[in-house]
């Protein structure tokens, strides 16, 4: 895949407990440069959408990384981030709740989220932490929901994305791939599996791996 088509799905993500305003800064302006995405925590989106150039798609998370946040909370994040200028939501479903046999709170909690913003909703499910029958239940309650697309990790639980978990969701809705994507090789192999967009947060080093 040539660099130009890959930057397009790539979201260059910055998300770490010490990021930031510097850090923020310097990951838009290479995402700009590479044309890339971007995905960053709440607390910026104001910042970056002020200044942003129209064409980059601002990316933020909710109920970031744990999804513990009361279903409000949840609700009310994804609303004032929408506000703030993101242009999608990356929100992490209550992984307790699904493996409690709890499915109606989280598509209830996920349908709210959906339903109070006019723009794309991922759901980050943590494959890692669960078991194939959970991720599917996991993206049946995605689905539920009505969210855009699902996404495999937060890059915050043991583990990351492989093949085995993209071809798996795919079955359901679009999958961004995303925990532990470091190259141009791991990038394409996701893609390959059936992902239709990367988070990482080496945007740049993979984008070097790529064909002109």
């Amino acid at each position: 895949m040539h660099r130009s088509e890959l930057a397009s799905v790539l979201d260059h993500t910055v998300l770490g407990p010490t990021t930031t305003p510097g850090d923020v800064d310097r990951v838009v302006s290479e995402a700009v440069e590479a044309g890339m995405n971007v995905c960053l925590p709440p607390c910026y989106v104001d910042q970056v959408t002020s200044d942003a150039p129209d064409d980059l798609t601002v990316a933020t998370v909710i109920g970031f990384p744990h999804g513990q946040a009361d279903p409000e909370i949840k609700r009310e994040g994804g609303s004032v981030a929408w506000k703030a200028g993101a242009d999608e939501l990356d929100v992490v479903l209550n992984v307790g709740r699904l493996q409690a046999g709890e499915t109606d709170a989280v598509v209830d909690e996920l349908a709210a989220i959906v339903a109070s913003v006019p723009i794309p909703v991922k759901v980050i499910i943590e494959a890692t932490l669960l078991t194939d029958a959970e991720k599917h239940r996991a993206c049946e309650a995605a689905v539920e929901a009505d969210a855009d697309m699902v996404k495999t990790s937060t890059g915050f639980a043991d583990g990351g994305a492989t093949v085995a978990d993209v071809e798996l969701m795919r079955e359901y809705l679009p999958v961004k791939a995303s925990g532990g994507i470091g190259d141009y090789e791991t990038a394409i192999a996701m893609l390959d599996a059936g992902a239709e967009r990367i988070g990482a947060s080496s945007g740049p080093a993979i984008l070097d791996g790529a064909p002109e």
